[in-house]
Parts: structure tokens; C-alpha cells; sequence
């Protein structure tokens, strides 16, 4: 069995034996995950994909001169690179002569795909991708040649903070002083923007989160019915945290072969599978806190729903 499929296994046992029950939303993403999860980044509803996309596009100039503006040569690398899209406009604004693109995402089949499209866009871009979560992928980091990381999409917001700054802690320990992170977060907002973002109309959303149920059960034997489930999300606007559930529409029982379990399912009881924490400077001062990064820049989009904040390895 291939080492996902036993951190999948593992994980997934981990995550039903918890109260409440929960799936890592890392394993949303698998080919018909990651098709949905384009489709909902052009949904009318889902700002954060067009604000971020904003900041690359507008103030590309600004971006390349705060990430690699004194580096000769180094490593280009993003976490969670999925289709690349707003990288492409950095890409063309550097040097091909000067860097390595290393995109790493837990999805193969995304790894794949993105190393295609930027040898074919981008014909003296050299790209090295790896095929990692973000813990796991740490290791890679390493070198001794400067870097700047992209970490985009609020992707950091699937993290409660202390994992975030633990992460964060672990990731600034593999730069050298000099090096440069951009963490791109979506901002602290009312409800009436935010909710509709993970509930949208069309039922994208509810579709790729009740994909990982079909996903359980073509690849660890699971019965699923996924029509026993609905998609609940909800949003603490206090907290600024949008929290994803599955909720159980009926009393059943789920058996799962490759972890030799059956699990019960009371009706109304919610499954956990991602949290996306929105942010202020608060916030952000938490998670970067006790890790060597020192705030150089923030470039927002014109409305101000997100930001991308750049730091530097002291």
C-alpha cells in the first residue's frame, strides 16, 4: 500500500474514534476533488480566489521586488500549489534564468497537472514539483540556496492557530536569514460575505466536501451512502471562523474495511471536516509569533477582503 493510502488509513481511524467525528480536509483533494475545488474558485460567491488573483495581478512588480528583489539565484517554492494560476502572473515578471519553480501539493494528480501547463507556458521555466502535505513537505525546504516561499490562498486558515504558528515556527526553521515567505489570508469580514462563500448556491461546495465520503469509499472500502449526509457549514463571526461539517440525516451505521471499523451516525450529528480561519492583525501576529519572520510588506486587493503578507527570515 502506497504511503498515502496508509497516512489516509491512519488518519482517517484517528479522526472517527474523536468526538466529535472528523476527515482531514487535506483528503478532499483527489482528481474529481480537485475538478470541483476549480469550479468553486470561480463561483460568484467564492471572493477570496478573485481578490488574491487581484493582488498578483495589479501589484506583480511590487510582489517579485519584495520576495526576490536581492536574490541572483534561488528556489521559487508554494505550498499547496494546486492549479498555479496567480503564480503564473509572478512567473512571468522573473527571471527564468534565476530560479527553480518547486510547486508542492498533496494532490498528485494537481502535482502533475501544474508541471504540464508551466512547461508548456512557461518554456524556460524550470519546474521541479513534489508530491507532499505541508508537514511532510518540510523536509524539502532545505537548501542552501536563498529561497522565497509562496503560502497562498488562506490556506494557512485550515489551521487552528496554534498549529498554524507551530507549522510557521517549524517552516522559518528551514530558511536561511534573508530568505522571504508570502502567507496570503483572507481578512476578517461580516457573515453575509463569508457564509456564502462555503454554502454556494449552486451546491458546488456541498459537492466537493460529500466527495470525500465517495473517496472513503472507492479507495478504503467504506458504505458510505452519501446521500445520508448534507453539507452544514457555519461561520463565528466573532472568532472569524468558518467551520465545515457533514451532517447525518438519519441513524446508520458506516463500516470502513481497510481500518476494520463500523462507525454509528446519529441523525443530526455533524462530521467535522475543515476549519478556515479569516484574519487581523491580531490574528496574524499570533501565528507568525516566536518565529524569525520579520513583516516586510502587505499588498491587499482594492476592496480589502484579503491579504498577502511578505516576510523575511531574520
Amino acid at each position: 500500500m502506497s504511503d498515502y493510502l496508509g497516512l489516509f488509513k491512519q488518519e482517517l481511524k484517528e479522526g472517527l474514534a474523536e468526538d466529535p467525528k472528523r476527515i482531514s480536509s487535506k483528503w478532499f483533494y483527489d482528481k474529481r476533488g480537485d475538478e470541483l475545488f476549480v469550479q468553486i474558485m470561480q463561483l460568484p460567491e467564492y471572493y477570496l480566489t478573485r481578490a488574491e488573483e487581484e493582488i498578483f495581478k495589479e501589484q506583480t512588480s511590487q510582489l517579485a521586488d519584495s520576495l526576490t528583489g536581492s536574490f541572483e539565484a534561488f528556489d521559487l517554492f508554494e505550498l499547496g500549489a494546486g492549479d498555479g494560476q496567480k503564480t503564473f502572473h509572478l512567473l512571468r515578471e522573473l527571471d527564468p534564468k534565476k530560479f527553480i519553480y518547486r510547486p508542492i501539493d498533496i494532490s498528485s494528480n494537481a502535482v502533475h497537472k501544474l508541471k504540464g501547463t508551466v512547461s508548456f507556458e512557461f518554456l524556460n521555466v524550470q519546474v521541479d514539483p513534489i508530491v507532499g502535505e505541508y508537514f511532510h513537505a518540510l523536509e524539502h525546504l532545505k537548501s542552501d540556496r536563498p529561497k522565497a516561499i509562496l503560502f497562498m490562498g488562506s490556506n494557512i486558515g485550515n489551521l487552528l492557530d496554534d498549529l498554524a504558528n507551530d507549522f510557521l515556527k517549524r517552516l522559518s526553521a528551514t530558511m536561511q536569514s534573508g530568505d522571504t515567505l508570502l502567507i496570503g489570508v483572507d481578512l476578517k469580514k461580516p457573515k453575509e460575505i463569508v457564509l456564502p462563500a462555503y454554502n454556494d448556491s449552486a451546491g458546488v461546495t456541498a459537492a466537493f466536501n460529500l466527495n470525500v465520503l465517495e473517496r472513503i469509499n472507492r479507495e478504503l472500502g467504506g458504505d458510505f451512502v452519501v446521500q445520508n449526509f448534507e453539507h452544514a457549514p457555519v461561520y463565528n463571526e466573532e472568532d472569524g471562523i468558518a467551520y465545515s461539517y457533514l451532517r447525518s440525516t438519519k441513524d446508520q451505521r458506516v463500516t470502513i474495511e481497510a481500518i476494520n471499523g463500523y462507525y454509528e451516525f446519529s441523525k443530526g450529528e455533524k462530521l467535522f471536516t475543515e476549519i478556515s480561519r479569516k484574519y487581523d492583525d491580531a490574528a496574524l501576529e499570533v501565528i507568525t509569533r516566536d518565529t524569525s519572520l520579520d513583516l516586510m510588506n502587505r499588498f491587499f486587493d482594492e476592496a480589502h477582503l484579503f491579504c498577502d503578507a511578505v516576510y523575511r527570515k531574520r
